[in-house]
């Protein structure tokens, strides 16, 4: 039987980016509007927060310690006892309103993050054009382009076997799917794998072990706030309700993966506040289990 708690009794503004390290076993997240990584253990317990300088997008934990994080002012590797940051690149420097946004770990420890271009979420958009895009960060440190046009990227994933990689457009509330060839870590091959009901807005994802996508339906226009979990073929499989409408990533972890780690935001909307906006909850009993989530390699 699934049972939802709240595991950390906080307010993030936009949580997001949730990351269950298996060396550690413990879980880290943003608030990505409010400039700060969080930590806790499975239970909720022994929680941290490290304050940073600017809007966070994403976090990925290195192999040699620290982490690199993807923040409004680029790159930037993090040392957790001296909370001092180190510049890797600014792939949208000079884009005004343009940051980097949702980024995970591939096989081969390269970090794969996309960017939010602040300017086309809007209804009607400040601009046509999109100007986000998908990058890939060798453990070389050398930065590679993978696709242009983005708007709001969020959700990039793997199957199991590496053949799929997933990646979701939220302004167009849809999950793509693309061949990912693991050596060369390029996507082709893009094709609609999951479009939802407009203003659905499909956020963060992950994919659990039988090679099933998890994706966090944010409900802050539709008043909706769910979990989905969807075939390999693209077919829904599960809803589970969330008791927020705004549930913003996910992620499994816990001592054996089996619980799932939900963040969420607490910014106004066009749906009613809650008192469970903003909190991390735990989600236990699904009945499956996800995959550990690799180090940053460089």
């Amino acid at each position: 039987m699934t049972d939802i708690q709240v595991c950390v009794d906080c307010t993030n503004q936009l949580g997001e980016g949730p990351v269950w390290d298996v060396a550690e076993q413990r879980l880290y997240w943003i608030d990505s509007m409010k400039n700060q990584i969080w930590r806790c253990s499975a239970d909720g317990s022994d929680v941290r927060t490290w304050e940073l300088p600017a809007a966070i997008g994403s976090l990925a934990l290195r192999e040699n310690g620290g982490a690199l994080l993807a923040l409004e002012t680029g790159l930037h590797f993090f040392d957790f006892d001296s909370e001092k940051l180190e510049l890797v690149a600014h792939p949208e420097e000079g884009q005004e309103n343009v940051r980097l946004n949702d980024g995970k770990v591939d096989s081969l420890g390269r970090f794969i993050v996309g960017s939010l271009d602040m300017e086309t979420v809007f209804d009607p958009p400040a601009r046509p054009d999109r100007r986000g895009a998908l990058y890939r960060l060798d453990t070389d440190l050398s930065l590679h382009r993978l696709e242009s046009g983005m708007s709001v990227s969020n959700g990039p994933c793997w199957s199991p076997d590496q053949s799929t990689f997933y990646f979701t457009e939220s302004t167009d509330d849809t999950i793509f799917a693309y061949d990912w060839d693991a050596k060369s870590g390029v996507a082709s091959n893009k094709r609609e794998f999951a479009r939802l009901a407009a203003n659905c807005i499909p956020d963060g994802a992950t994919v659990d072990e039988e090679g099933y996508l998890w994706s966090a339906a944010n409900g802050a226009y539709s008043g909706k706030g769910e979990l989905r979990r969807y075939a390999p073929d693209g077919s829904l499989d599960r809803i589970v309700t969330m008791p927020t409408p705004k549930p913003t990533s996910l992620m499994f972890g816990g001592p054996d993966l089996d619980i799932l780690f939900v963040t969420g935001m607490n910014i106004p909307s066009e749906v009613p506040e809650t008192p469970f906006d903003g909190k991390l909850f735990a989600v236990h009993g699904l009945g499956v289990r996800g995959l550990p989530e690799r180090r940053f390699g460089g």
